[in-house]
């Protein structure tokens, strides 16, 4: 007689025997594995040497004292001063007022 499940009444697995021989074939085939020895050159050929980068020179030490000397020589811009022809220039109104008479009466930002 057989269950619904599919079970055999006696508790004989079908599989059983055949599941204990491919767990007893795989925990021998474990203990006979052998982990290979490592040797000091098995890297060879696999890693590259290190080697260490030159230090970078700053740009900033090319060339200082000619640098200092056109920083000092140069003219100072002055805000409101003297043209190059000795005219004052006229101050800009960078600021823009709205004209109210565009907005409406009762608008409010």
């Amino acid at each position: 007689m057989i269950h619904p499940n599919g079970a055999k009444p006696d508790g004989a697995d079908p599989i059983g025997p055949l599941a204990d021989l491919v767990q007893d074939l795989y925990l021998r085939e474990l203990k006979a594995y052998k982990v290979p020895q490592v040797k000091a050159n098995d890297a060879e050929g696999h890693v590259q040497k290190f080697t260490i980068p030159p230090t970078p020179t700053s740009p900033e030490e090319s060339d200082i004292a000619s640098e200092l000397k056109s920083y000092e020589t140069q003219a100072v811009d002055v805000e409101g001063a003297a043209g190059e022809d000795g005219a004052v220039l006229p101050e800009e109104d960078w600021f823009e007022e709205e004209d109210e008479s565009i907005t409406t009466a009762g608008a409010t930002h």
